[in-house]
């Protein structure tokens, strides 16, 4: 995603996150650290405590005897709820005694938790005689917003309090020009030798082999009463906030380490994303740039763990049933019945000087939000609930049918917004989308992969009408979508072309270029099977498929860049949707050849964890995937790509009665896999995946009477 084409154009003016950067969030907060635990002050750096779009702390460097650590390690717990960093003193002089290298160990903690930050530094002494070390903490808060980080220039911000110095404590507040005032309070277990306000200064003594502890905690205030916590009570509710998301989640365990390592990374990204938001559990999207409700984002997360958590697609269909647009507003981009793109909480949301406080410029999150539902429905028979959001479902489908189809031609379709998106599928870079001959086609402009969500959408209603009993409108609906599939065949690939087009223009004109877009007609369904053996077979010619993945723009077209963010790079989450489509029409082995690659790519990454997107340079011999410069990485649909993956490769399926496994395969660096706590209804199930060379055998290890274990060979 990138809001506002150039306009909010996401700036390159430092190498970006470093593979080595520490990262991690808990609900509106994340932070984001050197790899010695700093967060060093350079112009308008990533780096930085952040809660709610507000960056609270720009600087936070430790110093021992008037210089820096020398670094030894750092490290993310593997449930990614701490941050340890291990560094050690240079050859120095403390006073007239000299200290070789070596002789101080410092251990750093670092925790989050609602809103605070929690560190403990711990010194050992390894040396043979007492130390008395000078240690000073630097701090700074700039309350700058997080599209200021990203590019963006204000015309004028409020104004930075003068500080308040306690004994134990320092404030440092901000009032906004949104009449807003935030607070940055540094607090301090052990009382200072001398504080100010960019800086606390002690003097430890530290015995022969004995332990020091200094804790300190920073908190981010935007109005809001917490209670003040200690570093070991807030790192217990985190594990027990952890510890329930498992409870209601498949335990998955495979006969590969390194799938293990991946999808163990991906789980606990999935966790930390997880937010508690006023209107229910939601994944955000990524860090640093997309902290916050992404419309098509939780949409696209919900479907890929759906079969793992359905906890997660419930909640995000809840959130954004609550913020369905209700009037029309253009700068917003609102019109009644339409689902969320973005929800923004800083300072430039809330003074108008960006439009996404509450943004609804995308034109597939509302038929994602109706084919989530139908998938929902399926994964748990929840009729109730699927009672309470009818009515959000009628009026996202009558957006659909009126404000999404402006010329009444049975497409959805946009125009660009004059203050925020130009493109608004999920490729919404300002030259995403382009005739051949590198001309930008005049709107309003119908995306290929849209249509065949607007298709699956209606036979999603089919299924809910029929479910609910609306026996009148179901074939209503059946008939609605077989239209949109005649549209499809007879607009987007037109007579004589090699492939699908990525777009209608508003003449009608097809933009006849080669993209992954039309790979999401597969996950609709929405092809017959001569025309999806075609699409595949050219998904996985060498001008689109890398070796790392399939690229979102083959390596023909006139805009074609490796290192372009939608024009050549990879995508896991895209080439996810490809591979569940490829498991539906049974193309077992090119959705090995896609599940692999991903497996592979994963090993170059930091932790095992797959980024938003990575270069679409070709695969070399002895090289991985390069990395893109401004990569969000955790990043949510990123971390569902394993989920995904997997449920495709089984064929997993439920049913009324218990679930189904369709042609399931296994790729070739997995031999077993165990899935233990899957739930079916109000029971679970406890199932072992073995494969024998190409076919896989299911073993029932645990399950009711009552529940059904199908597989279809």
């Amino acid at each position: 995603m990138e809001e506002g084409g150039l306009k909010f154009y996401i700036l390159a003016t430092s190498p970006g996150l470093s593979p080595r950067t520490l990262t991690f969030k808990h609900g509106d907060t994340f932070a984001l650290f050197g790899a010695e635990g700093d967060i060093v002050p350079e112009g308008l750096g990533e780096q930085g405590l952040y809660h709610r779009g507000t960056r609270h702390l720009s600087r936070w460097e430790l110093f021992c005897c008037e210089t820096k650590p020398f670094f030894l390690g750092s490290s993310l717990s593997p449930d990614g709820i701490l941050i340890q960093v291990h560094l050690t003193n240079p050859d120095l002089f403390v006073g007239e005694t000299f200290l070789p290298r070596g002789s101080l160990h410092l251990r750093r903690l670092k925790l989050l938790y609602q809103g605070d930050y929690y560190e403990e530094l711990v010194f050992t002494n390894y040396a043979f005689s007492e130390l008395r070390i000078p240690v000073v903490i630097r701090f700074r808060a700039d309350f700058v917003d997080i599209f200021e980080v990203r590019g963006v220039r204000r015309r004028r911000r409020g104004h930075i309090l003068p500080p308040v110095v306690e004994e134990d404590r320092v404030r440092i507040s901000y009032q906004g020009l949104d009449g807003k005032l935030r607070t940055t309070e540094i607090l301090f277990s052990t009382p200072p030798s001398a504080l100010t306000p960019e800086e606390a200064r002690f003097f430890l003594s530290l015995p022969p082999k004995e332990k020091v502890n200094l804790a300190m905690v920073v908190r981010c205030l935007q109005g809001e009463e917490r209670p003040e916590r200690r570093f070991g009570s807030a790192l217990f509710l985190r594990r027990e906030e952890r510890k329930e998301l498992l409870r209601s989640s498949v335990r998955v365990e495979s006969s590969n380490e390194h799938f293990n390592r991946w999808f163990e990374r991906s789980e606990n990204d999935l966790f930390m994303m997880l937010t508690r938001t006023p209107y229910g559990l939601y994944p955000y999207a990524g860090i640093p740039w997309f902290n916050t409700i992404f419309g098509r984002d939780g949409l696209i997360v919900a479907l890929q763990t759906l079969w793992f958590n359905p906890e997660i697609a419930r909640g995000v269909l809840e959130v954004l049933a609550r913020t369905q647009a209700t009037e029309e507003d253009p700068a917003r981009d609102a019109e009644p019945g339409k689902i969320l793109h973005e929800m923004r909480f800083g300072e430039m949301a809330a003074t108008g000087e960006i439009p996404f406080a509450r943004y609804y410029g995308t034109v597939d999150a509302t038929p994602l939000f109706v084919i989530l539902a139908g998938a929902y429905y399926e994964r748990t028979q929840d009729t109730e609930f699927l009672k309470r959001l009818w009515p959000h479902l009628e009026l996202a489908l009558h957006w659909m049918e009126t404000h999404g189809d402006p010329d009444g031609d049975g497409l959805l379709e946009y125009q660009p917004s004059r203050e925020g998106l130009i493109n608004k599928g999920w490729k919404d870079s300002h030259d995403s989308v382009f005739h051949r001959d590198g001309s930008f086609p005049p709107p309003p402009i119908a995306l290929v992969e849209v249509q065949g969500y607007l298709y699956r959408a209606y036979l999603e209603m089919a299924r809910l009408a029929r479910a609910l009993g609306k026996h009148d409108l179901v074939l209503t609906f059946l008939s609605r979508a077989e239209a949109v599939q005649e549209k499809i065949h007879r607009l987007f690939w037109p007579s004589g072309a090699d492939f699908p087009a990525l777009a209608l223009d508003g003449r009608k004109k097809p933009c006849l270029v080669r993209t992954s877009n039309p790979g999401h007609l597969l996950f609709a369904e929405v092809l017959k099977e001569p025309e999806a053996v075609r699409l595949t077979e050219e998904l996985f010619r060498t001008d689109l498929f890398s070796g790392w993945g399939i690229r979102t723009l083959s390596k023909r077209e006139i805009f074609y860049n490796p290192v372009s963010y939608h024009n050549g790079s990879v995508w896991p989450h895209d080439n996810a949707l490809i591979a569940q489509g490829l498991a539906h029409y049974g193309f077992k082995g090119h959705l090995e050849r896609l599940f692999q690659a991903l497996f592979e790519a994963s090993h170059y990454f930091p932790h095992a964890r797959l980024p938003e997107l990575f270069c679409g340079f070709t695969r070399h011999y002895g090289e991985g995937p390069v990395h893109y410069p401004v990569a969000c990485s955790p990043q949510a649909w990123a971390s569902g790509a394993v989920f995904m993956l997997l449920a495709a490769s089984l064929g997993l399926k439920f049913t009324g009665k218990g679930v189904a496994f369709l042609r399931p395969r296994l790729p070739a660096f997995l031999s077993r896999v165990h899935l233990k706590g899957l739930r079916v209804g109000e029971h679970t199930v406890d199932l072992e995946c073995l494969r024998h060379e190409k076919d896989v055998v299911i073993n029932v290890l645990r399950k009711p009477k009552s529940v059904e274990v199908l597989v279809v060979k």
